[in-house]
C-alpha cells in the first residue's frame, strides 16, 4: 500500500495523531537506527580512518552530518553527554572530514544489514520511501539540529542505506525535540541520564561509560532529583519519578504528532511495520545484547 493508496484522511492527517501511533513509529524508527552504534562493522570502518576508540568514533559519525564542527556544537547537540567526553573527539576531522565519516557509516549500515539478512523487498523499499519521504520533507526543522543536518546529507544509491538514512532523520529529530522537552522540564544533561537510567531505560554501567559524568557529578544530579521526589534516598525511582519520566515521553509524543502528520495515523502504523525486519534481524544476531529496550541515546 503506497501512500498514493491511502484514504486522504490518513494520508494528510485529516484527523488528529493519535500518540499512541506516534510512539509506535517512534520506537520502530529507533529500533531501526540503533545497530549503527552496536554492530562490528562501525568500529572497523571508523579503524579504517584511524580512529580505534569507540568514543571519539560514536561522536564523529553521528556528528559528521554537521560538518567540520568544533567538539563544543556537538556537545550542545547531543544534551547528555559530558564535557570530557565529547571534548576526547579533538582532532577526528584532522584522522579524515566529515564526508568520509559520512561515507564510511553508509558503508557500515550497508555493510551491517546485509550481514545480518536483513530482508525487504523491492516493492517494501519502495512503500517505505513512499511514506518516510514526505515526513522528511515536510518536516519543520526550526531548532532541530541534528535532524536538519541529516535531512541535508545526499542520500547514498544503495536503496536500504538510502532508507535508513530517511529513518535517521525522523530519529534524530525526535531526539531534538526530547531536548527541548528535557530543558522545558529543567532536567539538565546529567539528571536526565540519571533518571533515564533509574527507570531501567538505559544501564547505568552503560550510561556512566558513554557519557562520562564522574562520580561527584553523578551524585550531584541524583541528590537534585531526590529533592525533586524524582528518586528516593536509595536512588531508587519513585512513582512521582516514573510519572515525570512518562509525562516527558508524552511531551515529546505530541512534538512528534506533527513530523507524522503528513502521513496521518494509518501511513505511521504501516512504516512501523515496514522496517520491523532492520531491528528483527540485528535482534536475532544478537546485537542489542549489550542493551535493555529501546535506549534514547540521544
Amino acid at each position: 500500500m503506497h501512500l498514493d493508496a491511502l484514504p486522504d484522511s490518513a494520508r494528510t492527517g485529516g484527523g488528529p495523531m493519535d500518540l499512541n501511533a506516534v510512539r509506535d513509529v517512534s520506537r520502530a524508527v529507533s529500533a531501526a537506527h540503533l545497530f549503527i552504534y552496536l554492530a562490528p562493522e562501525t568500529a572497523e570502518e571508523a579503524a579504517e580512518l584511524g580512529v580505534a576508540d569507540r568514543g571519539p568514533a560514536y561522536l564523529a559519525f553521528r556528528s559528521a552530518a554537521m560538518g567540520a564542527v568544533p567538539w563544543q556544537v556537538t556537545l550542545a547537540a547531543f544534551y547528555n553527554f559530558s564535557p570530557r567526553a565529547v571534548r576526547a573527539m579533538a582532532g577526528v576531522w584532522d584522522a579524515a572530514p566529515p564526508e568520509r565519516w559520512q561515507a564510511a557509516r553508509f558503508l557500515a549500515a550497508g555493510r551491517a544489514m546485509r550481514r545480518v539478512d536483513v530482508h525487504l523487498t523491492d516493492d517494501h523499499l519502495a512503500e517505505a520511501r513512499s511514506l518516510i519521504d514526505p515526513v522528511v520533507a515536510g518536516a519543520d526543522y526550526a531548532g532541530k539540529v541534528l535532524a536538519a543536518a541529516n535531512a541535508s546529507v545526499v542520500l547514498p544509491s544503495d536503496p536500504l542505506v538510502a532508507l535508513w538514512q530517511q529513518i535517521t532523520v525522523a530519529r534524530e529529530w525526535r531526539g531534538d525535540a526530547h531536548l527541548v522537552v528535557l530543558a522545558d522540564n529543567g532536567l539538565g544533561p546529567c539528571d536526565c541520564l540519571v533518571l533515564h537510567a533509574a527507570t531501567g531505560r538505559l544501564p547505568t554501567a552503560l550510561a556512566r561509560a558513554t557519557r562520562r559524568w564522574d562520580d561527584e557529578e553523578w551524585s550531584a544530579a541524583t541528590a537534585r532529583l531526590v529533592a525533586r521526589g524524582w528518586l528516593d534516598s536509595h536512588g531508587v525511582v519513585t512513582d512521582a519519578g516514573s510519572a515525570a519520566r512518562e509525562r516527558i515521553e508524552v511531551e515529546t509524543d505530541e512534538h512528534c504528532a506533527a513530523l507524522w502528520a503528513p502521513i496521518g495515523n494509518a501511513g505511521a502504523r504501516r512504516f512501523a511495520s515496514l522496517i520491523a525486519p532492520i531491528a528483527n534481524a540485528f535482534t536475532a544476531a544478537g546485537t542489542f545484547q549489550a542493551v535493555r529496550g529501546q535506549p534514547d541515546l540521544a
